[in-house]
């Protein structure tokens, strides 16, 4: 897989041309790597950040009465965002199969999620399925777009990456808990000791700047998890959907729901993994 669009390329040509001008070592050197990752980091959230942006606009401002609902709006926005991103080259086809396996399995479990009354959508929509209006699938979609982003932005290898059979596995599990312990004992804390011994070894090599840095992946799984828990914390204060504790105001999210964010990690890792394999440390792909 390319590791930037047509539109990166030149994109990162002049960044290039001005960050070789910057210090290279010392603290300054290590601001600039700082820096870089963040602006990274930004451009793998490109299409998360502007649905959020969105999301947080219209909280902002939406007029009663008006013809069409909040939701069925932000329904066109995210459908313009992932549009906008192929037809302008900010995002590869690969990527956009990741996001349509995302889209999917989200949507499913928000369907269920709702009916068992885990969270409600509190406003109207024509653009929806039971109690789940259609935009809340592309929230998903942000998740994988971020994955699959950062996977061949910053050159992303993985040392020690259990075998496929195995992860999958894991990935089903986790996925069905989410649904099965709404009727039996939840098995939670299992999965979450599931997850350590296989990732335990694993190893995250990325470039950043000028220079390769590593990180073990139980750490960035932790990391992300932590990232997406306040942008969730934005979510339910737009009030795009809420928890049925706080429906007469806005309280943070609860930090038991850390958890969910880690292990929907392990299942994103997996599908990423599956979809477009990153390769090894030593340039060979990982086995799906």
């Amino acid at each position: 897989m390319k590791r930037f669009t047509s539109v990166e390329v030149s994109i990162d040509s002049a960044a290039h041309r001005v960050l070789a001008r910057l210090p290279q070592s010392g603290f300054c050197g290590a601001l600039v790597e700082f820096l870089v990752f963040g602006i990274k980091q930004a451009w793998a959230c490109l299409f998360g950040g502007a649905l959020l942006a969105a999301i947080m606009l219209t909280r902002f401002w939406w007029p009663d009465g008006s013809w069409l609902a909040r939701y069925d709006f932000l329904f066109f926005v995210a459908l313009t965002i992932q549009l906008s991103m192929l037809v302008f080259k900010l995002e590869t086809w690969e990527e956009a199969r990741v996001i349509v396996i995302f889209h999917v399995v989200g949507t499913i479990m928000e369907i269920f999620k709702t009916y068992a009354g885990s969270w409600i959508y509190p406003e109207v929509s024509f653009f929806r399925i039971g109690g789940v209006p259609l935009f809340s699938g592309f929230m998903y979609a942000a998740v994988g777009s971020y994955m699959a982003r950062i996977n061949r932005i910053f050159d992303i290898r993985l040392e020690r990456y259990p075998s496929f059979s195995l992860t999958i596995l894991l990935a089903i599990a986790i996925y069905a808990n989410f649904f099965t312990h709404h009727f039996v004992p939840d098995i939670r804390t299992a999965l979450f000791a599931a997850t350590i011994a296989p990732f335990w070894r694993t190893t995250m090599h990325y470039r950043v700047f000028r220079f390769r840095h590593k990180m073990p992946l139980l750490v960035a799984f932790i990391l992300v998890a932590l990232f997406i828990w306040g942008a969730e914390n934005i979510g339910t204060w737009s009030r795009a959907w809420i928890y049925p504790a706080p429906v007469h105001g806005w309280a943070p999210v609860s930090y038991s729901k850390l958890g969910s964010w880690y292990l929907l990690m392990i299942i994103s890792v997996v599908l990423v993994t599956w979809v477009n394999p990153p390769p090894d440390n030593d340039g060979n792909q990982v086995s799906s």
